[in-house]
């Protein structure tokens, strides 16, 4: 596949057989996948064969191959003009995200607190491949109203203040969720999970803000150099893996009746308005509520073990996805259209003055929460204003090497001892999960931030080293 470098931060895959617009890739030469190896582009540019995209199909600087979309890409359809949804486009973990809290505990008070706070915080996170969580729903009907009513619900029973729901994307629930297009194995699967952290690349880890870039706008975040912080990144576990499964078999069923056909059955589709469009964004939408609960309740053990163990406060930064379909209102040439934009592993990246967000964050924009892999910093950015591919930008270091290839590189034990020797404590469930997420098997995220800073696709507010991590 043939890129075409447009600038130091942007690659242009031109049109070709049946691709409806170009594919945009924003990524220093060095991050680009190795295309012997990675066939992301390649699912770039299948991407860009959906019916109604607009504008490109746009590559992230963490991408990497995925489950039809690249993780990393970002698409937007236009619902009038026959634009369609794919599950595909938002992945099987709806709605994974990051949430940052900060703590009234600066760093120099922190290494008498480690082991006793680490030690709470590793009781207290339910993780792992099986069942276990913070909040034990009653029945159908309480997860129910989970499944509409998300971190809003969780506060209204008590878990957390309602200051909470202020700092999260679109006040803590997505609307239009729908639960009657959750199937029962779908609410099997999430019936138990409400409160857990999962596995893979899910963490909950203590951090300190390292340094500054931009005061004012780390001030208004609630952020100042030298704090403790608590970063959750966790999804809606079996339950939107679920939902995302259903609704690929359901849309492979009608697309040939809307006369769409896709290269890659990963892709399957359908317009927005159809039923099973509509099906696919109330369940979507279900799922997502269900994964914002679930980081408010992981929110709400990290709290507890704080003000027991070090008399601190949490208070919520932010709360954002990077796995969603959202139907958002955009310019695309010279006119404003309803578009359905999917971020899979790309992050909602607001400017300043944007309508949707809290009255006290307009002014300086949307924090962007970046996690860096296992031992490396995170970053907060913020969103700028014109800035290309639907106001998004990258989620994370993004994955170079497999889950596999890490644990024949380094031993779980070796990586726990390597880290503590840096200052960093880690409570794992398995020695083998550890070693899958070594660092070393994600890209560099300086770099990673460096490029979509360098694109114009956000900016850099502060920078957030680990003090220890709670992995599943």
């Amino acid at each position: 596949m043939e890129l075409v470098e447009e600038s130091a931060y942007r690659f242009r895959i031109d049109r070709h057989g049946p691709m409806r617009v170009p594919g945009v890739v924003f990524a220093a030469r060095a991050l680009l996948p190795d295309l012997g190896e990675d066939r992301s582009l390649e699912q770039v540019a299948n991407v860009a064969t959906l019916p109604g995209i607009v504008g490109a199909a746009y590559a992230m600087p963490d991408v990497h191959w995925g489950y039809g979309f690249p993780i990393g890409g970002v698409a937007a359809t236009d619902v009038a003009a026959g634009g369609v949804v794919s599950p595909g486009g938002v992945g099987f973990d709806i709605s994974c995200g990051v949430r940052l809290l900060a703590a009234d505990l600066s760093r120099d008070e922190f290494p008498r607190l480690r082991e006793a706070l680490l030690d709470g915080l590793d009781a207290a996170v339910p993780r792992g491949m099986g069942r276990g969580a913070v909040w034990h729903l009653g029945d159908r009907a309480e997860l129910d109203a989970v499944l509409r009513g998300g971190s809003r619900y969780a506060v209204e029973r008590g878990h957390g203040v309602e200051a909470d729901l202020a700092r999260c994307e679109d006040h803590g629930a997505v609307g239009d969720a729908d639960p009657a297009q959750v199937s029962d194995r779908a609410v099997q699967r999430g019936q138990g999970q409400v409160g857990s952290l999962g596995s893979g690349n899910h963490f909950l880890e203590v951090q300190a803000v390292d340094e500054v870039y931009d005061e004012p706008v780390a001030t208004a975040f609630g952020l100042r150099t030298g704090q403790v912080c608590v970063m959750v990144h966790s999804g809606s576990r079996g339950l939107g893996h679920q939902v995302c499964t259903d609704h690929v078999r359901s849309m492979e069923q009608v697309m040939p009746g809307y006369g769409i056909e896709v290269p890659d059955r990963q892709l399957a589709c359908a317009p927005v308005d159809s039923p099973a469009g509509r099906a696919y964004l109330g369940a979507m939408a279900a799922a997502a509520n269900y994964a914002r609960a679930n980081r408010q309740l992981l929110a709400e053990a990290a709290r507890r073990v704080f003000t027991r163990v070090a008399g601190a406060r949490l208070d919520l930064v932010y709360d954002v996805s990077h796995n969603l379909a959202k139907i958002e209102d955009h310019p695309v040439d010279g006119a404003t259209r309803r578009l359905c934009v999917h971020r899979k592993g790309a992050t909602r990246a607001f400017p300043p003055g944007h309508p949707d967000l809290p009255a006290d964050l307009r002014p300086v924009g949307q924090p962007v929460l970046i996690p860096g892999s296992m031992g490396t910093p995170s970053y907060v950015l913020t969103g700028v204003a014109g800035a290309p591919a639907f106001a998004s930008t990258c989620h994370g270091a993004g994955r170079v090497r497999s889950r596999k290839e890490a644990t024949k590189t380094v031993r779980g034990q070796d990586l726990r001892r390597d880290l503590a020797a840096r200052g960093v404590a880690v409570r794992g469930t398995s020695w083998r999960g550890l070693a899958e997420e070594m660092p070393e098997a994600y890209k560099d995220v300086t770099a990673v931030v460096d490029a979509a800073e360098g694109a114009g696709l956000c900016r850099r507010v502060a920078r957030l080293v680990p003090l220890g991590v709670v992995k599943g």
